[in-house]
């Protein structure tokens, strides 16, 4: 079967389902929608014309060769035409429920018959920063210190919390926000250190982070 990738858009809000009927229209077409917010201030942001910092959110699965010629076609002939600023990212899956996958791929079915486009990997990656409500501010400035331009903000909740205040015996907050942040990948490991040190799961923000490798990115 073909190899399966996660596609993230973060969008403008309201502009969320007019990407998801354009995405269902090239293959991709499993979707969860969420909302989110841009770090950046309503001050800057009129500053720059960038519009709101309230974000759509899509997490979306796909065929390697449809998420391939998805990005490829934002980059090119839909540029200026999705309606809005934004990012998208292409992130590798290491495993996904074989009924997710096979209509994924069923989808996929009709692009080998147009032949698939290659876009060159990048050299970027996806850092996740889940801490307690009300930190991320605090989160973004140690990123922004050590080269992180921005990111987009999605509210959750911790769920197992009581095998994490066993195991470090601490108490944790069940009310959480992801942090987002897409960064050269020469930038990860110096903005991760950062923020265990200063915003660790003993610190008031209680973040926990992860990164992960981003194999396409489409600027909007």
């Amino acid at each position: 079967m073909e190899q399966m990738k996660v596609i993230l858009s973060i969008v403008e809000r309201g502009q969320g389902a007019a990407m998801l009927r354009l995405y269902r229209k090239r293959y991709v077409p499993i979707h969860i929608q969420c909302s989110g917010k841009g770090t950046a201030t309503s001050e800057i942001m009129d500053i720059l014309g960038l519009g709101s910092s309230e974000k759509d959110v899509l997490i979306s699965f796909a065929a390697a060769s449809a998420a391939r010629k998805l990005l490829h076609d934002l980059d090119n002939e839909l540029r200026g035409h999705t309606g809005g600023a934004g990012i998208v990212v292409s992130i590798p899956v290491s495993g996904l429920n074989s009924l997710v996958a096979n209509l994924a791929a069923y989808h996929a079915e009709n692009l080998k018959e147009k032949g698939e486009t290659e876009m060159e990997r990048t050299e970027n990656s996806l850092i996740l920063v889940v801490c307690a409500r009300g930190c991320t501010d605090d989160v973004m400035s140690t990123a922004k210190a050590h080269g992180a331009r921005g990111g987009t903000v999605i509210k959750g909740r911790l769920s197992g919390r009581k095998e994490l205040e066993q195991a470090y015996e601490v108490e944790l907050k069940a009310e959480r926000e992801i942090v987002a942040i897409v960064v050269p990948t020469a930038l990860r490991a110096p903005i991760m250190e950062a923020i265990n040190a200063q915003h660790g799961l003993r610190s008031e923000a209680q973040a926990a982070l992860c990164s992960l490798p981003i194999e396409q990115i489409v600027r909007l």
